[in-house]
C-alpha cells in the first residue's frame, strides 16, 4: 500500500479485481449476483498489528451475525498495510479461524482468504493456478455459510469449478493477468 492509497482508492482497486478477474472470469460463479445486488460490504482495516486486526475481524463478524443478508451478505476485509509475506498471512488465518471459533461462528461464517502473493500449499510460487486467490491486497472474505450452501445447490458440482478455474488460467497466462490490471500497484483510470 502506498502512502498516498485512500480507503476509497482501495476499494475501487479491490471492485475492479473482483469484477475483471473473480466475475469477468468466471472464477467464482456466485460473486456476480451479491456484487449486482450491491450486498458486499468492503472494509478497509488500517491495523498495523494482529491484535488490531483481529479486533476488526471481531467486529466484522459481529456485523454480519446480526446484519440483514439481503442487504449485506458478505463482507471483504482488506488489510492493505499488514502481510507483506504470504507467510505470515498463513499463520493469521489460524488465528481468525480460533475467532470464528471462540466467537461460536463456525458453520454460521467461512473465511476465504486472498493476497498478492498467493501460493496454494502444493503450487510453485508463479504456477498460474495461484492467480484464484491473488488479490490487490491481503483480504479476509467472509461469507455466510447459508448463502453458501444455497449457491453450491444452485451449482451442485463444485469441483467443475476448481478444473474449469484451472483451465481458464492456464489459458489466460500470466500476460493475459498482466492485462486485467487487477495489481494494486496498476492505478485507476482516474489516478493517471
Amino acid at each position: 500500500m502506498s502512502p498516498s492509497e485512500t480507503e476509497s482508492i482501495i476499494i475501487a482497486k479491490t471492485r475492479r479485481w473482483l469484477e475483471r478477474a473473480v466475475i469477468g472470469l468466471n472464477l467464482c460463479p456466485f460473486a456476480k449476483a451479491v456484487h449486482v445486488k450491491h450486498q458486499i460490504r468492503y472494509v478497509v482495516s488500517v491495523a498495523t498489528t494482529t491484535e488490531a486486526l483481529l479486533d476488526d475481524l471481531e467486529r466484522e463478524l459481529e456485523f454480519l451475525r446480526h446484519a440483514d443478508a439481503t442487504e449485506t451478505d458478505t463482507t471483504l476485509l482488506i488489510a492493505p498495510r499488514m502481510f507483506g509475506e504470504f507467510s505470515a498471512f498463513v499463520d493469521f488465518l489460524d488465528l481468525a479461524e480460533v475467532v470464528l471459533r471462540t466467537h461460536q461462528l463456525s458453520g454460521v461464517i467461512q473465511i476465504a482468504s486472498f493476497h498478492p502473493d498467493y501460493v496454494f500449499a502444493d503450487a510453485a510460487t508463479e504456477d498460474i493456478t495461484n492467480y484464484t486467490n491473488r488479490s490487490p491486497y491481503p483480504t479476509l472474505h467472509l461469507l455466510r455459510e447459508i448463502s453458501l450452501s444455497r449457491a453450491t445447490q444452485a451449482y451442485p458440482d463444485a469441483a467443475v469449478i476448481v478444473e474449469r478455474n484451472i483451465e481458464t488460467l492456464k489459458s489466460l497466462g500470466s500476460t493475459g493477468w498482466q492485462s486485467l490490471n487487477v495489481a494494486a500497484d496498476h492505478p485507476l483510470e482516474d489516478e493517471k
